[in-house]
């Protein structure tokens, strides 16, 4: 078990907290938050009961089970059935989510990313003049938010391409960036190939238009 995994496991009030800063990254919604919370709490492997979650939590049963099946269509729980003495139980194991944020943990970790006077510093470079403290904190949201330093300087680069020197539009590219679920640059890469290939076009310089895009 990889040491990161193992200390989330032996201190339960890390995964929670880890849990708060990734949820959304790992396509959670708010509600699945709830859920998952209420099972850490619990431990990392209990029984399959919805009927006790929505007790103990005022929510509908029938909500808690539809839930919990997106949590595991997600693969951020499985739920498992296991025999002992001719009997068979469910039960709901949080082994995928362990090791999924594990997983943005080490991306963490390996990642070469600018110090924030850097960041400022291309920001001003690029727009040709300097950034005033309110976009200085804005452009730490996005940093405290999670969005890695090589994401933030591809949504700058997109921006700067299409003439566009505003924050709010930089801002609009990162969070469609997120909701399609792209992380880093290669996501950025290869969704600008894969635009292309459908297209049919090649050009040397492309352009693409990501808040419009369906």
């Amino acid at each position: 078990m990889n040491e990161i995994e193992q200390v989330l496991r032996e201190k339960p009030i890390i995964l929670p907290r880890y849990l708060f800063n990734y949820y959304l990254r790992l396509g959670i919604t708010s509600e699945e938050l709830i859920i998952l919370i209420f099972i850490i709490d619990k431990g990392d492997k209990i029984v399959y009961n919805p009927e006790a979650i929505s007790l103990a939590l005022g929510m509908d049963k029938y909500k808690v089970m539809e839930i919990l099946n997106n949590l595991n269509e997600k693969k951020i729980i499985t739920i498992t059935v296991e025999k002992s003495e001719g009997k068979s139980e469910e039960y709901i194991s949080l082994d995928m989510l362990y090791k999924k944020i594990t997983n943005l943990l080490i991306d963490k970790q390996e990642e070469t990313t600018l110090d924030n006077s850097d960041i400022f510093s291309i920001f001003e470079n690029e727009f040709g003049r300097t950034i005033s403290s309110m976009e200085c904190q804005i452009i730490k949201s996005w940093i405290d938010d999670n969005f890695s330093h090589e994401l933030i300087m591809e949504a700058l680069k997109e921006a700067i391409y299409n003439g566009v020197t505003s924050l709010r539009y930089i801002e609009k590219i990162l969070y469609d960036w997120r909701k399609k679920g792209y992380k880093n640059k290669q996501d950025v890469i290869a969704a600008k190939k894969k635009y292309q290939d459908s297209k049919k076009e090649v050009k040397d310089v492309f352009y693409y238009d990501w808040l419009n895009d369906d």
